[in-house]
């Protein structure tokens, strides 16, 4: 019993929750029982939404009561300093421990924690809770040995694999605070961010593996270090079996398996409810860093309360987001959120197609029993694109385990939700948030008993805690079914940013100056008459077309519905007599035998028949790829510069930045991108 958290096995009934806890000195948990999707009685949205709004201290601390704390909290809600509010003051926990620890504690240390699928490098490991713990503990030993303490960064640079998990929990373990570098970037942004964060320590591993390519991760880690003024001490580097191993720097490099191997574990360190238990970098940031800071405390509360009442998942079932650990859903919903409710979660390091074939998902969604899956539109349209008819995936449906495909990271249109439904024989349901507030903002909450069929086009309803509000221009409420900039009325709920790492006043001014008593998302869009949420665009996606103000979204929702186009992307360029018009780039479906002219026709008859007149809609060209971010974002904005003929910097999340050349070239043919200026 050497740890703080091994509690006295007795039981206290606790009759106005109908909770359960397991209580001893300096630990306090409960069990909630998860119900049925199909449950009647509980908690229902309407009753859930209206308590988070109007009493929001008393709903998160029911929620609260799941969570192992090492230190109850004395105050649930302290928003005397708005916008940096508190959430569970005084509170102390380790999220490291409610991930694993407990669950071994309750006897579910045999239960398969991690699944790691990668068609690439043809590997296939199960991990489970037990197995788990072991390696973080002693990798977290590891740490220690080297210096790492409450507070300090660790910076982490992998690829997709289980040892990425392994060492944000490893991190965690100790109260330090990781960093996490999306593995795409390559050494002057790492150096930017190595300079920003000041780490320690930083764990990184030899390579990653593309469908045609190794990515050799240590040269250009080695690069990073050299341009970065900040030194960290030492690199732990995991050597992947069955790849070539890396040359390391003799007195700072560390061998990871000859370390672990080596290292005695160690327990958890309870850290403060508001300190941080990751910085996290937006994607597309440039310049000067922009590191969202997530609070140990609603960080893990919510993120296991979202796992059932959102996305309606049941402990010990299997669990698939399709993201990259890099990114704020790998954060959230592969790593930390089914680990806190006791999942199996899927570690995938593949593509959507040709790794091998667009049937890639199906056979992981059958393989593995999956029973609910996150993923981005921008996956579905892939597959949709190589496989229309979703022939490849025949093979592995019916999904007799599969309950649920939630979908978010961009606007999702009608047309590949329609797909994915048809093929599925599920729900789709939409969701939407940000990195900055770690959740989903709106969404169907499964697990508390919404409508499974939501408007199409809608992203749900506010999820409980979320006050969703869309104002005009001038902060008054915007009408029903009225487009609007959308914002969050305060304060933020637990598990969204407590501020910028090293900013302040940029989190003040970026986020709540311009709407005051508001967090704006700096999405536009509108809500209906019933509450649920249409994201159309972010704020600079709507366009002016002769004061009239139009979605680039609705226009590309309208677009979507051809049946020879299988993406598209609208921006707004200048014109001398309306102030802006819309541009389409339009990408084809395979096998489309019919000639541009007659294709870009139809969009824009389609267009006018959608939207109207109004939209003024006549530029459309082919392009073969559109410019996507690997988090699957299209980068509207360097469209729209260049078509303007203005300078513009190519992001460095940009997949494959050979696309512009391209794109000028479609653009040049009609007019635009005469001067081409990416810096």
């Amino acid at each position: 019993m050497h740890s703080f958290y091994r509690c006295f096995r007795h039981l206290t009934a606790v009759s106005k929750h109908n909770l359960c806890f397991l209580s001893s000195p300096g630990c306090v948990r409960s069990t909630v029982h998860a119900r049925d999707y199909t449950s009647e009685g509980g908690q229902v949205y309407g009753d859930a939404f209206s308590r988070s709004v109007n009493n929001p201290a008393e709903f998160w601390a029911e929620a609260s009561e799941d969570i192992v704390w090492h230190k109850k909290w004395t105050k649930v809600l302290d928003d005397s300093s708005s916008p940096f509010t508190k959430w569970f003051v005084g509170g102390q926990l380790n999220t490291c421990y409610n991930a694993l620890d407990r669950h071994v504690d309750e006897g579910n240390g045999d239960q398969v924690a991690i699944i790691f699928d990668s068609p690439v490098s043809k590997q296939m490991d199960k991990i489970t809770y037990k197995e788990l713990l072991h390696e973080v503990s002693r990798l977290a030993g590891v740490l220690r040995k080297y210096g790492v303490e409450r507070g300090d960064r660790v910076l982490i640079y992998m690829p997709m694999i289980p040892q990425a998990i392994i060492a944000m929990l490893a991190t965690a373990r100790l109260g330090a605070i990781h960093s996490l570098v999306f593995g795409g970037f390559a050494a002057k942004e790492l150096a930017v961010r190595i300079d920003h964060a000041e780490p320690k320590i930083v764990i990184s591993a030899n390579c990653g593996v593309e469908p045609n390519r190794n990515v050799l991760y240590k040269p250009m880690l080695d690069e990073g270090l050299e341009i970065a003024t900040h030194k960290p001490k030492h690199c732990i580097i995991y050597n992947r079996p069955m790849f070539p191993f890396c040359v390391f720097k003799k007195g700072r490099d560390l061998d990871w398996s000859i370390e672990v191997d080596m290292a005695k574990p160690v327990d958890c360190v309870p850290v403060d409810s508001m300190d941080p238990a990751y910085i996290l970098y937006t994607s597309g940031t440039t310049g000067l860093p922009k590191a969202v800071v997530r609070p140990s405390g609603g960080h893990a509360v919510v993120l296991k309360w979202s796992m059932w009442n959102i996305y309606g998942l049941r402990p010990k079932e299997v669990w698939w987001s399709a993201s990259d650990l890099g990114w704020v859903v790998g954060h959230s919903y592969i790593c930390y959120g089914p680990l806190l409710n006791g999942n199996t979660t899927i570690v995938y390091e593949g593509k959507p197609v040709g790794t091998p074939d667009p049937g890639v998902y199906f056979r992981i969604l059958k393989e593995h029993d999956v029973a609910a899956m996150f993923v981005a539109p921008t996956a579905i349209r892939a597959i949709r694109r190589e496989d229309p008819e979703a022939s490849y995936a025949q093979k592995y449906l019916p999904l007799p385990k599969f309950r649920g495909l939630f979908v978010a990271g961009e606007h999702c249109d009608k047309e590949t939700l329609e797909f994915a439904r048809s093929v599925l024989k599920a729900p789709i349901l939409d969701n939407w948030w940000q990195t900055e507030t770690g959740w989903a903002i709106s969404a169907t909450c499964a697990g508390l008993d919404m409508s499974l069929l939501p408007p199409s086009g809608a992203a749900g309803k506010p999820v409980p805690g979320w006050n969703v509000q869309v104002l005009r221009k001038d902060l008054t409420q915007a009408a029903p079914n009225e487009l609007g900039d959308i914002v969050v009325k305060l304060p933020l709920p637990p598990g969204a940013f407590s501020t910028l790492w090293k900013n302040e006043d940029r989190f003040k001014k970026t986020y709540f100056e311009s709407k005051p008593g508001y967090y704006d998302t700096m999405d536009a869009g509108y809500k209906d008459s019933d509450g649920y949420v249409y994201v159309m665009a972010r704020s600079d996606d709507v366009i002016n077309v002769a004061g009239h103000r139009l979605s680039t979204g609705a226009i590309e929702e309208a677009i979507m519905t051809s049946e020879d186009i299988a993406e598209v992307a609208v921006v707004g360029i200048p014109d001398t007599l309306k102030g802006q018009i819309p541009l389409g780039l339009c990408v084809l479906k395979h096998g489309v035998s019919k000639s541009a002219e007659e294709v870009l026709n139809h969009v824009r008859d389609v267009v006018r028949k959608e939207i109207g007149p109004v939209a003024a809609f006549k530029l459309a060209v082919i392009v073969p790829k559109l410019p996507k971010t690997r988090a699957g974002k299209i980068a509207r904005n360097t469209v729209a510069l260049m078509a303007a003929g203005q300078p513009f910097k190519i992001p460095v999340t940009i997949e494959d930045a050979s696309v512009y050349p391209h794109i000028r070239d479609s653009l040049q043919q009609i007019g635009y991108a005469k001067e081409y200026q990416p810096q």
